[in-house]
């Protein structure tokens, strides 16, 4: 199965949090951070989108910071993703 962004719309593979602080000490489960860092895997043609046209400016590969809130979560198989719209992702990691 193949998830396919309709309009503004990207698909996020989600980096796994860290277990360990810089200064080595183990986190438990409940104490993890979801991490707002994660990978673009699919990206939606963008065009007219609530009469403004939306150019994506995002693409498959780039590494984004997003909003912690407001997105669908999904899960194909034993993995899951994130689905947000093009204004939700906040910078591009370089």
């Amino acid at each position: 199965m193949k998830l396919i962004p309709l309009a503004d719309k990207v698909v996020l593979k989600m980096t796994e949090a860290e277990e360990t602080t810089k200064s080595g000490l183990v986190l438990a489960s409940a104490a993890k951070e979801k991490p707002a860092i994660g990978e673009v895997i699919a990206v939606g043609p963008g065009g007219l989108v609530d009469g403004a046209e939306i150019e994506m400016t995002v693409k498959v590969g780039d590494k984004v910071v997003t909003t912690k809130y407001g997105h669908t979560e999904i899960k194909l198989g034993d993995e899951e993703f994130i689905i947000v719209r093009q204004s939700d992702i906040l910078a591009i990691v370089e």
